[in-house]
């Protein structure tokens, strides 16, 4: 699964100038987010005027967890939570793909980053959004062709 061992890849991030030369560290940082789940709605490409289009949707993931000391599991002994992430595609390609392919229930894989913003709603509140960037989606599952 990994080409390159590990400590070969953080070298990349991580750059530090000689003592001897200067007390400079440069250091690169690292934005990844690796997604799996179901689409929750059907995307939508919204462009404002001026600005690129981009292709919304959101991504619900699955925690499960076993609550209880028991070894045997039970009905009742498994717990849920379902986070809801909100989507961005940007990349011309892949926004138009997305926009095109990627359907409610649809399962999909998709790696991006993470990004924090803020956005005036209707009533003129300031509000704060995180949203999830995505560089790369691999279409898992088609819902229509599951239910065949």
């Amino acid at each position: 699964m990994f080409r390159r061992p590990v400590l070969q890849v953080l070298r990349q991030f991580v750059r530090h100038e000689s003592e001897t030369t200067t007390s400079l560290v440069l250091e690169r940082s690292l934005n990844r987010v690796h997604l799996l789940g179901r689409v929750g709605q059907d995307p939508v490409l919204r462009q404002v005027e001026g600005k690129n289009p981009v292709t919304i949707f959101s991504l619900a993931t699955n925690e499960m967890w076993r609550s209880g000391d028991s070894e045997v599991y039970q009905l009742g002994d498994v717990s849920q939570k379902t986070t809801w992430h909100r989507i961005s595609v940007f990349r011309p390609g892949l926004r138009d793909v997305a926009y095109q392919y990627v359907k409610k229930g649809s399962r999909i894989y998709l790696e991006g980053k993470i990004d924090y913003g803020e956005y005036m709603d209707k009533n003129n509140v300031r509000r704060q959004a995180t949203t999830i960037i995505a560089d790369n989606i691999i279409f898992l599952s088609d819902q229509t062709k599951e239910k065949e």
